[in-house]
């Protein structure tokens, strides 16, 4: 009797915590609450603001890529990009020897590639990444020493501030400010025709038997420098010049990589991190000892010079008329919104999102106790624009990611922490799938139908938090959506005083349809947002 009694008294005080529980969970305005049988899932849409803002001039130092070529976008116009990197020596204070003679120089910076193919011998076939524009495109690549000093940070009336660079830097700056040119092979393919070889590279070694042997390395830039250059700065430089970091980059500031249009035909844009594994090597024979001796032995020896230290990437950019004209300050509608979103990587723009027409109803859905399983914003491809082609049939490349974040605060979202990890399909760049962003791909033309990005936990709070601010979104191209941080622009205005980072990297940009109201339903943009609602 006893324990039958008291096992009752369990199963009710339980059903009560239950009960209770469940109640709680109900009154949680805006939780998630999926399922339940007493519940309807119905979607809601809501109108949105959006409108096209410039980036003019931003920084462009710290970026873990840089553009290097030229990039005609039949579609938004051409993007020029230059580079510059400071330089350091592997090894300081580096023993030379005598009566130094050298061998080579050469500049190696590897590619993003990847193995496409391996034939029965073992050989190899790359593909390269991050090229855009015609695969066999060429332009007139010029390699110089910089003479630019370029300093980490700076003192302004006592205090230590950081030092920025900017992508409209190019004229006075660094191009007026150059040494010799450095890549002077007879080569075309190394200047004046310059282009992105796919090719595997073979690096030469000799024993100290003489026995000559050859390593394949992945695909890379190769170029042969000025050896009278660099035997004068490098191998002829008073021993204190290359005895620490600070007064070597005094010395050997830095190189310059310009590009100018070939007359070999189209050009083509590659990214490449320069710093990862760039480096010049010098490869000279010397005496081991001082000696006056003219039958002494010599040996062969290397110097490298890595391609680190401060860097910026200088874009010039010639817009097309239509893209120009739809980022002007003047015909920006921040009332009605722009029919069609203008969105560009490097000196480019950006969309700003107002979830105005949301924000109109938050009380209405507080009251009635809606709760949010899922929230959306869906931007679509403005596919006819996007299709136009330049003479030789060549369509733009569209971007893989864009990224949308906080503008306000120059910050991501709460959903931008969506605890997935990994990436789909084995694609790097895919990674926080969940958070979304990834273009949609039509089966049938190959091309880009959508991007589709999940806001529910930031309207989740929105609707939870009276005092949440409904702050300005920001929709920006990205090259790498692990990339947060935030670069300054040179002039800031009443929108925008920053962008992101992985947008700043990379050149590509679409045009998507906007939330207007004279932009057809099925492409509009809008918040679309999937209650549960208690009957």
């Amino acid at each position: 009797m006893y324990n039958t009694s008291f096992i009752k008294k369990i199963l009710i005080a339980a059903t009560v915590v239950f009960l209770y529980s469940c109640d709680r969970d109900f009154n949680a305005i805006g939780d998630e609450l999926i399922g339940d049988n007493h519940f309807d899932l119905t979607p809601e849409k809501y109108d949105v603001l959006a409108y096209n803002q410039e980036i003019t001039p931003i920084q462009s130092n710290g970026l873990a890529i840089n553009a290097l070529g030229i990039y005609d976008n039949p579609v938004l116009g051409t993007t020029i990009g230059n580079f510059v990197t400071q330089v350091s020596l592997s090894e300081y204070a580096p023993i030379i020897g005598e009566g130094a003679v050298i061998d080579s120089v050469y500049l190696s910076v590897p590619y993003f590639s990847h193995v496409k193919s391996t034939d029965a011998a073992g050989k190899r076939t790359y593909e390269l990444d991050s090229i855009y524009g015609p695969a066999a495109g060429k332009f007139d690549l010029s390699v110089y020493e910089s003479k630019v000093l370029m300093r980490s940070s700076f003192f302004d009336n006592g205090t230590q501030l950081p030092q920025l660079y900017y992508t409209s830097q190019n004229d006075v700056d660094f191009d007026g400010n150059i040494g010799v040119k450095l890549n002077n092979s007879s080569n075309k393919a190394q200047n004046t025709e310059f282009y992105f070889d796919n090719a595997e590279v073979a690096n030469k070694a000799v024993d100290a038997a003489g026995k000559v042997t050859y390593t394949k390395v992945k695909p890379e830039m190769r170029l042969m420098l000025d050896s009278k250059f660099f035997k004068e700065k490098i191998l002829e430089a008073p021993a204190e010049k290359l005895a620490s970091a600070a007064l070597f980059q005094d010395w050997f500031r830095g190189l310059h990589f310009k590009v100018q249009r070939s007359t070999a035909g189209n050009a083509n844009m590659a990214l490449i991190d320069f710093a990862k594994e760039g480096k010049i090597v010098i490869k000279y024979k010397a005496k081991t000892a001082i000696t006056t001796d003219p039958e002494a032995t010599t040996e062969d020896k290397s110097i490298e010079i890595n391609l680190t230290g401060a860097t910026a990437s200088l874009l010039q950019d010639a817009k097309s008329s239509a893209y120009a004209n739809a980022i002007s300050e003047s015909n920006i509608n921040r009332t009605e919104g722009d029919e069609s979103l203008y969105i560009k990587g490097g000196q480019g723009s950006v969309a700003v999102i107002e979830l105005n027409g949301f924000a109109s109803k938050l009380a209405e859905i507080r009251t009635k106790n809606w709760l949010v399983n899922e929230a959306n914003l869906v931007f679509y491809i403005d596919s006819d624009k996007m299709a136009v082609k330049d003479g030789n049939g060549f369509q733009a490349d569209e971007p893989k990611r864009v990224y949308l974040y906080d503008l306000t605060n120059n910050v991501p979202l709460v959903d931008y922490s969506d605890g997935t990890t990994g990436s789909l399909a084995n694609d790097p760049k895919a990674t926080k799938f969940v958070f979304g962003g990834l273009i949609n791909i039509d089966a049938t033309t190959k091309r880009g139908n959508y991007y589709k990005i999940r806001i529910t936990n930031h309207i989740r709070n929105l609707i939870k938090d009276a005092t949440a601010e409904n702050v300005k979104l920001g929709l920006v191209v990205t090259e790498d959506i692990g990339v947060i941080t935030s670069n300054k622009l040179k002039l800031k205005n009443s929108v925008i005083s920053e962008a992101p980072r992985g947008s700043v990297m990379g050149p590509l940009g679409t045009i998507l349809y906007g939330g207007k109201s004279s932009v057809a339903d099925n492409k509009r943009l809008k918040l679309e947002i999937y209650y549960t609602k208690p009957n």
